[in-house]
């Protein structure tokens, strides 16, 4: 930690949001449009790589929709239609929900592309975009402990620089050493996930349905093996497909096997006509963590605000943490400019203390099944037997997609919408 210091005017804002990630780009744009100065640090230089699916459900094309993002064909967005589920000796395709509240089709897009897209639409906006901006640590007051700005390298010569703001976002991801700094450690009860994934030359680059296969098998040894997880291939409509697997840390061999093998293995036992073969593969196989379940908290305290996988957004259900990040950035934003607007700094401090309580009302409950959830299917027994019985009925797994998914109308929807609707809001909010 630093000590205060004097800041310069240019290097000060209302706030600092560390990360141009789908949740800081999309915090950054909502605090830049309400009229607050805002500064984005990124540590490294658009386009970069992340590690995703690159798959967008309803949710997340609803956040876009609402930062007037371009979305269309025409603009390298390649729409899907819902969801193909894979498993048991089913395979099951299912159209996303027609609600009011969520438009019926996901999209896709790489995550090198899709991060910048969003960043330069804050910077569009008004924020302060600075990128090659690696933050170093927190400022702290040592008469209050709260964050005053950041200390961080600046360029490709990696300038000393400080930036100052009486409000700084966490949104650095899984990592998130700004939050590390300020005493907020990662929750051991809470699940993690790990996702690794390549991509392959494919004739299925084109498809209309992101899918899934709920049975992993590990086919290498004397006998096949079931493993906990699930694997994906999400066409990305350049000629290329997104192939990966999702892992859970309740599984008893999540530590002692090496997914990437397995990710391997998985893509060997393809139809060869797929074209997931070694000699299509496109770059190489990467991994990364998933946070899930709100797995870092407080999210907020002493003036600092965490979003996305900084504060362990990441759907337990599903896996999903663009939707989310976007999200949690739109309420993170909304406190923010209510708190500005009061006229002291405890009537601030009161606004602010309210964004964890939002985040718990938003997602708590729903989060609460998701760990639940995830502890059940931990077992890959349970996940065969749950795919075997429940591919064979179109109705439940309709049920099961809007549960999952997180894809319901909090009013006025259909009798599954008001019993999903009604266990996220009688399950405790932790």
């Amino acid at each position: 930690m630093t000590v205060v210091t004097e800041p310069l005017s240019e290097n000060t804002a209302d706030v600092i949001v560390v990360g141009a990630g789908p949740a800081g780009s999309t915090t950054a744009y909502h605090l830049a449009k309400a009229g607050l100065d805002v500064l984005l640090l990124e540590k490294t230089e658009f386009p970069r790589e992340k590690v995703c699916g690159d798959g967008l459900t309803p949710r997340a094309v609803k956040q876009l929709v609402a930062m007037g993002i371009d979305i269309s064909e025409e603009a390298g967005w390649l729409r899907n239609k819902g969801l193909r589920i894979i498993g048991g000796g089913v395979r099951l395709q299912l159209d996303w929900p027609d609600l009011a509240s969520f438009p019926d089709y996901g999209l896709v897009r790489k995550r090198d592309d899709f991060d910048e897209q969003l960043a330069r639409n804050a910077q569009k906006a008004g924020a302060r975009l600075y990128e090659r901006c690696n933050v170093s640590g927190p400022i702290v007051d040592d008469r209050t402990g709260r964050i005053t700005g950041v200390t961080a390298k600046l360029g490709e010569d990696k300038r000393e620089v400080a930036f100052h703001a009486p409000l700084v976002v966490a949104a650095d991801g899984n990592s998130t050493r700004l939050s590390l700094a300020m005493g907020l450690h990662r929750r051991e009860d809470r699940p993690m996930g790990v996702a690794v994934r390549t991509y392959f030359e494919s004739p299925r680059h084109d498809d209309d349905y992101l899918e899934s296969w709920l049975e992993l098998w590990d086919r290498r040894g004397p006998q096949d093996r079931l493993l906990p997880g699930y694997g994906w291939i999400f066409g990305m409509g350049d000629g290329t497909s997104n192939v990966g697997l999702g892992v859970l840390n309740t599984s008893a061999s999540f530590k002692e096997l090496d997914w990437r093998e397995i990710l391997k293995a998985w893509c060997a036992s393809m139809p060869e006509d797929w074209g997931y073969t070694p000699e299509n593969m496109t770059g190489p196989i990467r991994g990364a963590a998933l946070p899930m379940a709100f797995n870092r908290q407080p999210h907020y305290t002493r003036g600092l605000l965490l979003v996305g996988d900084a504060g362990g957004l990441v759907n337990p259900f599903n896996g999903e943490g663009i939707a989310y990040a976007m999200e949690s950035g739109q309420l993170a934003a909304d406190v923010i400019v209510q708190a500005h607007a009061r006229a002291t700094p405890a009537q601030r401090e009161t606004a602010l203390q309210r964004y964890p309580r939002v985040l718990k009302d938003t997602y708590g409950g729903y989060y609460t099944l998701g760990r639940a959830f995830v502890k059940l299917i931990g077992n890959p027994k349970v996940m065969q037997i749950a795919a075997q019985r429940g591919l064979t009925h179109p109705m439940l797994m309709k049920f099961t997609l809007k549960l999952l998914a997180n894809l319901t109308d909090p009013t006025g929807g259909d009798a599954m919408d008001r019993i999903i609707n009604g266990l996220t809001r009688v399950t405790p909010k932790a």
